[in-house]
């Protein structure tokens, strides 16, 4: 059931980041919920090994170099999914960080 709520939460913030970019763009609400569970299994599969091999950037920029990872994480799907479109990385890093906020918000209020 956690995991379910997590799902909805992150669908949730996933629409509400895109309604906030204009340069991101989500067809629905059931793209955005498979957007969610997508960015849900490429952050718990691909970014753990990615931020193992880019401890070093990571550690030069102070955790600065975490940012383009989640917005690599976006930009793989963007590329997996039609019903979610990114115009350009900055876009994606974008996404990435109000995405975050806007999850982390609703977690606090709702969890």
């Amino acid at each position: 059931m956690d995991l379910i709520i997590r799902i909805l939460i992150y669908a949730v913030a996933v629409m509400a980041a895109a309604y906030v970019l204009p340069g991101v763009r989500v067809r629905s609400f059931g793209d955005g919920l498979i957007v969610g569970i997508l960015l849900l299994l490429v952050n718990a599969t691909i970014r753990p090994i990615l931020v193992f091999l880019t401890i070093p950037a990571t550690i030069l920029t102070l955790g600065l170099f975490l940012f383009v990872i989640n917005a690599f994480m976006v930009w793989i799907v963007h590329k997996l999914m039609n019903g979610f479109h990114v115009r350009n990385f900055w876009w994606a890093m974008g996404f990435s960080i109000i995405l975050s906020v806007i999850d982390g918000f609703l977690r606090w209020i709702l969890i």
